[in-house]
């Protein structure tokens, strides 16, 4: 790289970079550190305490489970569908602008959907009344069932479009060429199309893990009490109690789950394929 291009490089990436400091870092990082203070000494007692709170315990656990299972969910459901548009579908725009559709939704619109499909007089609750598999009303609204089910549908949109742009890269010639020396369709999947589509793979759980981490309206809306994670934690300590240290403090946790989980998912990429991630 010459002098002028590296000076054109910088000169490019400065008012993006300022203003993601000055409006972005500089106020995050300022509300974070006063987590580490106490009595103006540095300690770690905010996190302590907030680690030896069974409520917290039971309100992480649940957040990190959901979230992981939501990624998995999308991942199933959002593979084939990719792999489908990519290779097989006619009408390809048309099928990408339907996995797009729900985006142009909010998702308090979509969480209020569900509500009145998932309610004791929705249209689940009446069809498995009339269909005779059960003979009341089932709870399917306000746990963690609702809860998931919100998470899929506000975040498999991402998930599709992250493995649609990988596999669209993907030559077509590679399965023929698997396929002319005797593998089969499924062979030719598991050793050629899947290990290329890691990297997307990889994108999109990284996108919705960190969307369902950090997802406030479709966790309040859907969820309970009872079911708090730790986005709805974080505004009750800031709203309700006013205790804006330990909203910080939970806020600080959701940021460091998020960089390691996605950590973890780069660093799998790299095993199933080393140019993946």
């Amino acid at each position: 790289m010459t002098h002028k291009a590296k000076w054109a490089w910088l000169i490019l990436i400065l008012p993006g970079t300022l203003f993601i400091t000055v409006f972005m870092l500089i106020p995050l990082f300022s509300i974070l550190a006063g987590t580490f203070f106490e009595a103006e000494r540095f300690s770690f007692s905010n996190y302590v305490t907030l680690f030896q709170s069974t409520y917290f315990q039971q309100v992480f656990s649940r957040s990190v489970r959901l979230s992981l299972l939501s990624t998995l969910l999308c991942a199933l459901l959002g593979f084939p569908a990719a792999y489908y548009i990519s290779r097989y579908s006619r009408h390809k725009g048309l099928m990408m602008a339907l996995a797009v559709f729900p985006l142009f939704t909010s998702p308090v619109i979509r969480s209020f959907s569900w509500m009145v499909i998932l309610g004791r007089k929705g249209i689940v609750n009446q069809f498995l009344v009339s269909s005779g598999l059960f003979a009341r009303p089932q709870s399917l609204l306000y746990n963690e069932f609702s809860m998931t089910v919100g998470f899929v549908q506000l975040f498999l949109p991402q998930m599709i479009l992250s493995l649609l742009g990988v596999m669209d890269s993907i030559p077509k010639d590679l399965t023929e060429a698997a396929g002319s020396l005797g593998a089969s369709r499924l062979v030719a999947f598991l050793r050629i199309v899947f290990p290329l589509s890691v990297s997307g793979l990889v994108t999109g759980a990284v996108l919705v893990f960190t969307g369902c981490m950090t997802a406030y309206t479709t966790p309040q809306l859907l969820g309970a009490t009872d079911t708090q994670v730790l986005s709805t934690m974080v505004y009750q300590y800031a709203m309700s109690l006013r205790d804006w240290v330990q909203a910080s403090a939970v806020a600080m946790v959701m940021i460091v789950v998020t960089m390691v989980v996605s950590g973890i998912f780069n660093r799998l990429s790299r095993r199933i394929n080393p140019l993946a991630a």
